[in-house]
């Protein structure tokens, strides 16, 4: 059954019009009144959906009944992940989304090659936040993870909220993954950009209660670290 996610408050018995966006997916998939779609927004479970009118514009739906059911992984984790080329950002977004981040962090460090700003910065915010959604979609989640607007490395660290551990993706990093502790349940992570973080931002991130972690001898791009090291933390952690 198709799957969409709408940013609105939803009933069963309620009666309306899907957003453009959403009603052109629907379209797409050639669906007709009396054919049913599922829709999540973002608050836990999901509701059936019946596509009750089609026209060229318009799809218009009935809410069905609320089904309570849950995906989320037991274990809390955000990732402080710097800002990296458009393509490679959107991958980890998604990917970190389909294995369960609870909070993404955007963040710019020294050697970041993407800076945005204003408009473009809220642009690029909003893009991310659909690529979660629509990866939430695909994936099953009931609650889209929250994405924060950029901040620079250094206010992220002092706003971050306190967490059972911290790690830092480092090729040089003491700490192997199996000698962490058996019992988490909460885990913020920071992957640096394409060049690394410089030595005074690991210091920082030290400072910070940050924890330098190694995976193996290769050294993973940064948007493959992310993910890489949430998918162990599930499996040892959360969803495992």
């Amino acid at each position: 059954m198709p799957r969409f996610y709408l940013d609105a408050p939803l009933a069963a018995g309620q009666l309306l019009s899907l957003p453009e966006s959403l009603a052109r997916h629907v379209q797409v998939l050639r669906m007709q009144p009396g054919e049913t779609i599922t829709l999540f927004n973002g608050h836990g479970g999901e509701f059936a959906a019946t596509v009750t009118a089609m026209g060229k514009r318009n799809v218009d739906i009935e809410i069905g009944t609320h089904d309570p059911v849950e995906r989320e992984s037991p274990l809390h984790t955000v990732l402080l992940q710097a800002v990296s080329s458009a393509e490679r950002m959107d991958y980890t977004i998604q990917k970190a989304t389909e294995l369960g981040v609870s909070h993404i962090v955007p963040v710019y460090s020294q050697y970041c090659q993407q800076r945005l700003s204003g408009e473009r910065a809220e642009k690029r915010l909003a893009h991310w936040r659909a690529v979660a959604a629509a990866a939430c979609e695909q994936s099953g989640r009931t609650r889209v993870p929250q994405i924060a607007a950029v901040t620079a490395l250094a206010d992220a660290l002092v706003a971050l909220s306190p967490v059972g551990v911290r790690l830092l993706m480092s090729p040089v990093g003491a700490v192997a993954f199996r000698s962490l502790p058996d019992a988490i349940t909460s885990v913020a992570m920071l992957v640096g950009p394409e060049g690394g973080l410089s030595a005074a931002e690991e210091a920082l991130a030290l400072a910070a209660g940050f924890t330098p972690l190694v995976l193996g001898p290769r050294i993973l791009r940064t948007e493959t670290a992310g993910p890489a090291l949430l998918a162990l933390a599930q499996a040892r952690w959360g969803d495992g």
